[in-house]
């Protein structure tokens, strides 16, 4: 069996991890996997002045930072998930990504062939944190696999 855990750095990314831990240790699991999506920002969002076209050399350089930010926030959520996983004991590669999140999970699952995704139900930001979140939602909706949802 192949696990999938996705975590964003949330309360209940968190509780995903440890439910996927346990669900690791008492079956066949063969390998664990850890996976943290960021979604990639584009410079017409960025641009902050409202204009279309092209950006200055001012804006260039404020998206070029505020991208390896993101980046580097983002190797700091996948880095704390692993180490939870560590923690229980569990052996378990990782696996960054940049783009559009459930998407970017269920290609992931399927192209690895990954028996189940484990999830939380909600996100870490904006609002996602108002609706079952929509990134746990569209992939329950998309996967061609087992999905679960912890909260």
């Amino acid at each position: 069996m192949k696990m999938l855990i996705c975590t964003d750095g949330s309360e209940s990314s968190r509780k995903a991890i440890e439910e996927g831990a346990k669900i690791a240790k008492g079956c066949s699991v063969k390998e664990v996997t850890l996976i943290h999506v960021y979604e990639f920002i584009t410079q017409y969002s960025f641009l902050s002045n409202g204009k279309m076209g092209s950006a200055d050399s001012e804006d260039n350089e404020q998206f070029r930072k505020l991208q390896e930010t993101s980046k580097e926030e983002a190797k700091k959520v996948l880095i704390e998930g692993s180490k939870l996983l560590e923690e229980k004991n569990i052996k378990a590669g990782t696996v960054l990504k940049e783009g559009q999140t459930s998407e970017t999970i269920t290609r992931f699952a399927s192209e690895e062939k990954v028996d189940m995704i484990v999830m939380g139900s909600r996100g870490h930001t904006g609002l996602k944190k108002l609706i079952l979140g929509s990134v746990s939602n569209a992939v329950v909706h998309q996967a061609s696999t087992n999905v679960l949802i912890v909260k």
